[in-house]
């Protein structure tokens, strides 16, 4: 029986993880290695609610008698620098060098910056941890102007929550739309309609960007202007924390390579959420779904090699304003997309099988188009842009 099973990452996948290795009935120790000193807790809100409410507790991922009765033995704050697949042990950045059974990494991402200036500047900020939101929210209260650096998800979602509280804002994007790569052309053009309605200032196809200061105060510098700023924000996307992964020797692509139970290429090491590859699509995905669902999944065949293992279509969701967005698939090369009104954005391949369902306030279509794709339900003779024609009935 496996006696201990050792976590890398405090996120959570690292949470779900555990607390399915418990409610499977896993009695040995559970210990987690985690770089910061909080419980696990839930990045999505960090955008939004942690910004915008004047007294914000952390999103704790499980109430605190949930997490006591996970009965866990955490190293934190602490990093695990190196693993030692031959003794099954993981060294700690305080000399600890702790023993595992089952080992799985979840070790999850960092902030990408452009370059050591802005990196070093004290008015830029990145959005990825619990004390990172507390900081912006305290600038954001000081502020006027805001730029945001990348037209991303994150970046519309602190462009929305920054508008809420009043600040000007800018956004610079160097790709010529925005979201351009998780999502259409429609989509991208809904998105810029919606934040510029807000006031948003949206420059995209920018070029490069150059940093300079101005007694403090962050300057960008974008052909050929210099605009000074209260605050950058910059998301442009995270640098996958491999190099543990990599220097013990586990097989290594966009990300840890796992199959569909969430193993490596060692028997004994599996890993999870951001720095999971997915075995079907071979990308990372950066969504709360991914991180719970698969880290679920991955848990149950750390005890259980006949677990069913993680098949679902990459999902993730974004709350902009008043609207909910919900993306499910992702988007390929020589897809069709139709639009329903404006509020359903519907992907289709070669042989009119759905690729991408893109969602304004419409749940229960994203729970229709999973069965669609599942099923790899042929829609090009639907009539999808007819509004009054009733999804309902392709059920």
């Amino acid at each position: 029986m496996t006696s201990r099973i050792v976590i890398i990452g405090g996120g959570q996948a690292g949470g779900w993880a555990a607390k399915t290795l418990r409610d499977e009935g896993f009695e040995g120790e559970i210990c987690v290695v985690a770089e910061e000193a909080w419980d696990f807790y839930e990045r999505p809100p960090l955008s939004k609610a942690s910004l915008l409410e004047p007294d914000a507790a952390l999103p704790r991922l499980f109430s605190e008698e949930a997490q006591q009765a996970l009965d866990l033995t955490w190293y934190r704050p602490l990093r695990a620098e190196q693993i030692d697949r031959q003794t099954k042990t993981v060294c700690l950045s305080n000399g600890t060098h702790l023993s595992y059974n089952i080992l799985l990494i979840a070790t999850g991402g960092r902030a990408r910056l452009p370059g050591e200036a802005w990196a070093a500047h004290p008015q830029v900020y990145t959005l990825r941890h619990w004390q990172d939101a507390q900081r912006l929210k305290g600038r954001l209260a000081q502020s006027k102007t805001l730029a945001i650096v990348g037209g991303g998800w994150i970046g519309l979602e602190i462009a929305a929550s920054a508008r809420k509280n009043g600040v000007a804002v800018t956004l610079f994007e160097q790709q010529p739309a925005l979201c351009m790569r998780s999502v259409s052309g429609e989509v991208s053009q809904r998105l810029a309609a919606i934040h510029r309605e807000q006031g948003v200032d949206i420059r995209t196809g920018c070029g490069a960007l150059e940093l300079e200061d101005d007694n403090g105060l962050p300057v960008i510098h974008c052909d050929g202007q210099r605009e000074t700023f209260n605050a950058v924000v910059v998301g442009i996307g995270v640098d996958l924390n491999l190099e543990l992964a990599h220097d013990a020797g586990l097989h290594t692509g966009r990300g840890i390579v796992v199959d569909a139970h969430g193993r490596t290429s060692d028997p004994f090491i599996f890993a999870a959420g951001d720095v999971a590859q997915h075995h079907h699509y071979g990308l990372c995905i950066q969504s709360w779904a991914f991180a719970q669902n698969q880290a679920v999944a991955t848990a149950k065949a750390m005890l259980n090699p006949d677990a069913p293992g993680y098949d679902d279509a990459p999902w993730l969701w974004s709350d902009q304003y008043q609207h909910n967005i919900q993306i499910l698939g992702i988007p390929h090369p020589g897809s069709n997309t139709i639009a329903r009104e404006d509020s359903l954005f519907f992907s289709l391949d070669e042989n009119g099988r759905l690729t991408q369902l893109v969602a304004f306030n419409d749940a229960r279509t994203v729970k229709l188009a999973k069965r669609w794709m599942a099923a790899g339900r042929d829609l090009s003779d639907v009539p999808l842009a007819d509004p009054t024609f009733s999804l309902m009935s392709l059920r």
